[in-house]
């Protein structure tokens, strides 16, 4: 049997560049470009020729974004114009993220954007300025910060308390818990889906009648680990998706 220390461990550049395809320039640059071609693409063909009944990828798209803008932007942020506006945002916000997990599943990437931090980032930077421009323009300068910081109804020593916490849970933990949230979750599902790749590359040897049946073990593990990752994908681009319309939502309604 193939012990652990026998097992070869891709270097950093077999997990995230392609050295000797494109050396100038890295696996996650690709797959970011890709992702917004093909989220454009896939829009752009939704949209080109609107059918009385929908079909094909008309259909997918009509159900994608009446269920954004039914499920989450009518429940979370109610119907009137200033959520409604939002529906073509949060419908890009989720299929570009979603577009951007599902790779790692897809040869021969094999690897998902949202694993390196950078994007989560900029993403939950995004939704952090759009809730607080959105706060001052619904609500007023004055306004929306005392809402935030000074909640209606408190006795006024509890403040003392209350104002620090909520500046830091508005303004600063909520862009954070975005950014961290789908980072982590997609960088756990990488490292098991890479390690059961290479265990079932180390022990699928036809040969050994020890080691096949590992591998072949492994090998089943995998392929229920991408199906798994799938499913994470699209819950992780929900999740981002929905607190985005919910701090959207309090910024235009008050805090």
């Amino acid at each position: 049997m193939l012990l652990a220390h026998e097992i070869p461990i891709p270097t950093f550049e077999e997990l995230f560049e392609w050295p000797e395809i494109m050396p100038w320039v890295s696996k996650y640059v690709v797959i970011v470009v890709l992702s917004a071609i093909l989220v454009s693409a896939f829009w752009f063909a939704a949209a080109r020729k609107q059918a009385l009944v929908p079909r094909g990828v008309q259909s997918i798209g009509e159900s994608m974004y009446m269920f954004i803008r039914n499920d989450i932007v009518v429940d979370v942020m109610g119907e009137s114009k200033a959520a409604l506006k939002y529906v073509p945002y949060l419908v890009a916000l989720f299929s570009f993220i979603l577009m951007n997990n599902v790779f790692e599943i897809i040869p021969p990437f094999f690897f998902p954007a949202t694993s390196r931090l950078a994007l989560p980032m900029v993403l939950a930077l995004l939704t952090w300025f759009i809730f607080v421009i959105q706060g001052i323009v619904s609500q007023g300068v004055g306004h929306y910060f005392g809402g935030v910081l000074f909640p209606a109804g408190v006795p006024w020593p509890l403040y003392l308390l209350l104002t620090p916490i909520e500046l830091v849970s508005v303004f600063l933990v909520r862009p954070l818990t975005l950014m961290v949230r789908l980072f982590a979750n997609l960088v756990a599902g990488h490292t098991i889906v890479t390690l059961m790749i290479v265990f079932t590359a180390a022990n699928m040897d036809f040969s050994d009648p020890l080691r096949l049946p590992i591998g072949i073990v492994s090998l089943a593990g995998g392929v229920a680990m991408f199906g798994f990752e799938l499913f994470v994908s699209v819950i992780q681009a929900f999740v981002f998706t929905i607190l985005t319309a919910v701090y959207i939502g309090e910024s235009i309604h008050g805090h």
